[in-house]
């Protein structure tokens, strides 16, 4: 708040007509509207951020037995657009289905186990899934894995 000082109005050459003089030196800076700014961005952030980590939707098919993977394991998924666009995601990553064996080629040669797993939309023909997998035996996959979710999962 500022400091307000009297002044003395007999003094020769001083303002005239004004009793207070407000001496502003020390300014002090409010802070309350900067944290209530904060505050809303924190808000709009933590709305908005969920909705920023989406990929593709992805009709699992339901199986009663599955068993939940720990590891760092490749992904392939194949959507329902696969049968117009003909593009796959190898671990979120698009790939076209003609260069698929070439692009599994790669990762397969740094790592031992030599495993995929297929995740294909439930609306997929099987015709179709067995196509993406022999084109992933064609990049040198020994072991394809289906993921499906459990019963009653979304």
């Amino acid at each position: 708040m500022p400091k307000v000082q009297p002044i003395d109005i007999g003094a020769g050459g001083g303002r005239r007509g004004r009793g207070r003089r407000v001496n502003t030196a020390l300014a002090e800076i409010n802070v309350v509207p900067l944290v209530d700014v904060m505050l809303v961005l924190l808000i709009i952030f933590m709305v908005t951020a969920p909705m920023m980590q989406r990929g593709l939707d992805v009709n699992l098919p339901a199986a009663r037995r599955t068993q939940e993977i720990t590891s760092d394991r490749v992904f392939v998924t194949v959507p329902l657009s696969f049968r117009k666009d003909r593009v796959v995601d190898v671990n979120e990553e698009p790939v076209r289905f003609d260069q698929l064996p070439e692009h599994i080629r790669q990762l397969m040669v740094q790592r031992p186990d030599k495993q995929v797993f297929l995740r294909g939309d439930a609306a997929l023909s099987v015709q179709e899934l067995l196509d993406v997998m022999d084109r992933l035996k064609d990049g040198g996959v020994e072991m394809v894995g289906i993921i499906a979710k459990k019963p009653g999962e979304r």
